[in-house]
């Protein structure tokens, strides 16, 4: 594989690298590794290795990643539409990992498209808590928006907004931040070419004077005695130790701790920006050093106790209008589930599940406000696919396992003919929700999103 890389990028590694450098660079020359990552929300990886039609080998560093065969083509099979797994690089799913969210805590993804990280999060959190995904950019969040839906997430807030304009509303809220800063990417140069096309040292600066500007508004949001991991994929020191010492000198609240090193992990090297020793706190992933590409993950904990009395914050308000008996209706008919577990709100012409953490998004973008449960329309209600994607084939009355022959027809959009009683259906693939389907008279009506038709 022949690789075009800018000579700026070539000597500035070989002066931090030195010895290294010469088996550094020639990572460029071979294929990247591969890597997916089983959604626990919805499988096991001990089942989903059981079902599984490709050539899996455990990533070391994440007990739900694998590696699959570069010949495996598993973004076009139809367990990927119905959520079972994630593709994702596998030196980012070390990210999370360091991050460590439990059931139960309050976290921010602050730049989450696309939402690998979002999702690795979600899974970690088995729908206890709250997940606030974060993406500034509105074409990216709406790509982010689908992948929590095809997770089946349903304790996720989607937002779209400025890291200075969440601090404003999230002050000392989170127990967990994750900040993958938006970098010059050095990291993924063999994956891609823009960011190969893109770089330059200019931009490295740059990126470096945003993510500190950055972490400097996650800061606030952090409870004190809560963590935040920064993330990067990128080599460029600048914007790894450089950030961080630049941020634990000037934030003498917070304090860097241990991340358990793999085989393979590299320290921080403080040497590179002349910091403070505990830079070496930090990890590295380098492409020359294990199965992976490059990142670079610091993980700081905000020191104090927090004074629950003191917490002032104003929950989600509820909204005028109420929830329509065609939903009730629908889950009475339909669904194995205590709605009373749920804290429904109507908004529009939609009815939403609000994580009971939600607080208050007055003067915020909000891209989703929690789990969209479906519409409401004359005379009916309509489910939405989330709301597919989200159940288990337990949590529903009426199923419909897809034959062979019956999937792709399914997933192009097509209506199907099958003799079965007329209402709405949760479509299901080898036991897995994929959609619904609403039989009329022996034809089934086809729901699947249009958006996701192949």
């Amino acid at each position: 594989m022949i690789m075009k890389i800018k000579e700026d990028f070539v000597n500035k590694m070989r002066f931090l690298l030195k010895d290294d450098f010469e088996k550094f660079m020639r990572e460029y020359e071979k294929e990247p590794y591969r890597g997916l990552r089983v959604n626990t929300l919805k499988i096991s990886a001990d089942e989903f290795l059981r079902i599984s039609p490709f050539k899996l080998v455990s990533v070391p560093w994440c007990d739900t990643g694998f590696y699959y065969d570069q010949n495996d083509k598993p973004g076009k099979h139809y367990y990927h539409d119905a959520g079972l797994f994630y593709i994702q690089e596998p030196s980012a799913m070390a990210v999370v990992e360091a991050l460590n969210p439990v059931p139960g805590d309050i976290v921010l993804d602050l730049s989450a498209a696309p939402g690998g990280k979002s999702t690795h999060i979600a899974s970690k959190l088995n729908g206890e808590g709250l997940l606030v995904s974060n993406e500034i950019n509105s074409k990216r969040v709406k790509v982010l928006a689908e992948n929590i839906e095809r997770m089946g997430i349903r304790n996720a807030v989607i937002l779209n907004e400025s890291p200075e304009k969440l601090e404003k509303t999230f002050k000392d809220y989170f127990d967990k931040i994750l900040v993958d800063a938006p970098c010059s990417g050095e990291g993924m140069f063999r994956k891609d070419e823009t960011a190969r096309d893109e770089w330059s040292l200019e931009n490295v600066l740059s990126c470096a004077y945003r993510q500190k500007k950055i972490l400097d508004s996650a800061s606030c949001m952090l409870k004190p005695g809560g963590i935040m991991v920064y993330s990067t994929c990128t080599f460029s020191p600048e914007e790894n130790e450089g950030v961080i010492d630049h941020f634990l000198k000037n934030h003498s609240d917070f304090e860097l701790i241990e991340i358990y090193k793999h085989e393979g992990f590299d320290n921080g090297h403080s040497e590179w920006v002349n910091g403070c020793s505990d830079l070496r706190k930090c990890v590295r992933l380098w492409p020359h050093l294990l199965k992976g590409e490059g990142h670079f993950i610091a993980k700081l904990r905000k020191n104090g106790i927090y004074d629950k009395s003191s917490n002032s914050k104003v929950k989600f308000k509820q909204r005028k209008g109420f929830v329509d008996k065609l939903f009730y209706d629908f889950i009475d008919n339909y669904l194995n589930i205590d709605v009373e577990k749920l804290n429904l709100q109507k908004i529009g012409d939609h009815v939403y599940h609000i994580p009971e953490e939600t607080m208050d998004l007055s003067g915020i973008k909000v891209y989703r406000c929690g789990f969209d449960l479906g519409q409401l329309k004359k005379g009916r209600f309509e489910p939405s696919h989330w709301l597919a994607m989200a159940l288990k084939k337990d949590e529903t009355k009426r199923i419909y396992n897809l034959r062979a022959n019956e999937i792709e027809s399914y997933i192009h959009g097509e209506t199907l003919n099958i003799d079965i009683d007329d209402g709405w259906i949760l479509l299901l693939i080898d036991g897995y929700s994929i959609g619904w389907g609403r039989a009329v008279k022996g034809v089934l009506k086809n729901y699947y999103p249009k958006g996701l038709r192949k």
